[in-house]
């Protein structure tokens, strides 16, 4: 089965994880809700501090993300990309940045290969359970925040 990633007219916002909605504030800055789930950002609103009940702690230097509720996440040092969060580990191949695995989560990219456009589940699985839904987005949120702030300090 295959979860279509859906974005705003410009390409530039993930709008949708399957049937799974995405909503964003009033003036569209970042997403404020991931389906029933509620995010929450520290106090400067540049941090995920929440998904729903699930808390994510960072590490002294806050930017890399050390836990996401009980489970402990496993980031390269140097990036901060994911290789593991909890029970799932994070595929990243040649360490691109770009996750082609999460867990039994396959992820197809577009044509330039840049932004993530799809989900594959396993044969097993005929819907996205909830935990595998808020790790998939806390991925992808990481991944498009590695992005922001690397175009932002080559312009």
């Amino acid at each position: 089965m295959e979860l279509e990633l859906g974005y705003d007219l410009l390409g530039g916002r993930l709008r949708s994880i399957g049937e799974t909605e995405i909503d964003y504030g009033r003036w569209g800055g970042r997403p404020r809700a991931l389906g029933p789930h509620p995010l929450e950002y520290d106090l400067l609103g540049s941090r995920l501090r929440r998904i729903g009940d699930i808390e994510i702690g960072y590490g002294r230097l806050g930017s890399v993300p050390r836990t996401f509720g009980t489970w402990d996440v496993d980031c390269t040092a140097w990036s901060g990309i994911p290789r593991r969060i909890g029970p799932y580990p994070i595929d990243h191949p040649r360490l691109s940045g770009l996750a082609r695995g999460i867990g039994p989560l396959g992820v197809e990219y577009d044509l330039l290969g840049s932004r993530p456009r799809r989900v594959v589940l396993p044969d097993d699985l005929h819907a996205l359970p909830d935990d595998l839904l808020r790790v998939l987005f806390l991925v992808l949120h990481l991944q498009t925040e590695r992005n922001r702030r690397k175009l932002s300090s080559v312009a």
